[in-house]
């Protein structure tokens, strides 16, 4: 029975890891679908290379930082207990690559290449890990600071602040550091439109990373004894929420509503498994409501150039996970309890700071030391052509 369970478990959480790797698909196509024709296959290469590069320096060194524990011994090792070790590395190596696929979102279409692969591998290297740990860990004895301090330790299910806040937290610096893209603020005062590409790809990138969250938050139990259909219904319950706020706030604009579930996503992770569906439902609307709101305004108002709004999408709607945890996670409000508000605004406030600060030194550094953005002619060319010298549809181009 026991080699029968740590089998389940292995086969459990490898499908997890499948899921939120397919999510990865999900990032690719949404930022091409976002971003203009030009840079339609520097969407598709930065995620995919980020990924491998984040799969590399976490193997080595950040699931260490995290976790304490490495994989420099023998394969028979690494193989005891069907590999769960293993495959619980996988899973928790897609959540660590999806902070790059995040920022990806921000630094869109004027970025160079080498330096954001740098910048990868600081990132998944140490700064999420650290945080991670202390999260998900128990390093430092922060965790039993904040439950001496508020009665409970801090609480993120799946990832609303380690995962989603951090990447987006880190991504505004390297958005605000990068600078707008050419032409997008006129001197007039106008703002240029940039649209889209594509609004059938950007629509499926959002249905793949839909479909794939299911595997984010229900397989963040880790193993098949504490899987939850609370977290899939408050997941499924959040979706929708985020997907009819953002159709109201946005005006029924396409890229609004595609966007929509994504933050009501975002936001239910950390208390998905504690929440009652009628608290996902609100928070997923809140959140929803909060993408559209808070876009418009860094985009028209604060003239911050963050392409796909991952700063408001992930950093904001991140946020707002963490702390509504501590308020939809109450028993008060028809949750399971055992979560303090004070604990998630502790907790939270910490992942922000953390991020924001580890985004203004790696960025800041790269910046200084090697620049971070193409130059205004590479920028005009496209950095399709200018970096990987092919558009993504070069033979109906050469018959024009």
């Amino acid at each position: 029975m026991e080699a029968l369970k740590q089998g389940a478990d292995a086969l459990f959480i490898l499908l997890g890891g499948i899921m939120v790797l397919a999510m990865h698909a999900g990032f690719a196509f949404l930022e091409l679908g976002t971003v203009r024709r030009k840079n339609q296959v520097n969407a598709l290469v930065k995620i995919l290379v980020d990924f491998s590069v984040s799969t590399v320096v976490y193997f080595a060194v950040g699931y260490g930082v995290a976790y304490g524990t490495h994989f420099f011994v023998g394969a028979e090792v690494l193989a005891a207990k069907n590999g769960y070790e293993l495959v619980k590395f996988f899973f928790l190596l897609t959540f660590a690559a999806a902070i790059p696929a995040i920022i990806s979102g921000g630094i869109a279409e004027r970025a160079r290449f080498w330096p954001q692969l740098m910048a990868t591998a600081v990132i998944v290297g140490f700064v999420y890990p650290f945080y991670e740990g202390i999260v998900w860990n128990q390093h430092f004895g922060v965790q039993a600071w904040i439950k001496a301090l508020t009665g409970e330790e801090f609480h993120d299910f799946a990832g609303s602040v380690v995962v989603h806040a951090v990447g987006g937290w880190i991504a505004l610096p390297a958005v605000i550091l990068l600078g707008a893209r050419s032409n997008r603020y006129r001197k007039d005062g106008a703002i240029s439109a940039h649209p889209p590409s594509s609004i059938p790809f950007l629509a499926l990138g959002a249905w793949i990373l839909t479909v794939g969250w299911f595997g984010f938050n229900v397989m963040s139990a880790q193993t098949l004894d504490k899987i939850s259909g609370l977290v899939a219904v408050n997941s499924l319950m959040a979706m929708v929420g985020g997907t009819l706020a953002a159709l109201v706030a946005g005006k029924n604009d396409p890229g609004f509503v595609h966007n929509g579930p994504l933050a009501g996503l975002v936001a239910v992770c950390a208390g998905s498994d504690l929440m009652h569906p009628l608290g996902a439902l609100v928070v997923g609307a809140a959140a929803g409501s909060i993408f559209v709101v808070m876009f418009t305004l860094t985009q028209n108002k604060w003239k911050i150039d963050d392409v796909l709004g991952v700063w408001p999408l992930h950093g904001l709607c991140g946020t707002l996970g963490g702390v509504a945890a501590g308020i939809f996670g109450s028993k008060a409000l028809g949750g399971l309890g055992g979560v303090s508000f004070g604990a998630q605004l502790i907790g939270t406030g910490m992942g922000v700071a953390w991020a924001a600060l580890g985004g203004f030194v790696v960025y800041g550094t790269l910046k200084r030391l090697t620049g971070l953005r193409l130059s205004q002619e590479e920028e005009y060319d496209g950095a399709d052509l200018s970096i990987h010298k092919i558009s993504a549809s070069p033979e109906r181009e050469a018959n024009w």
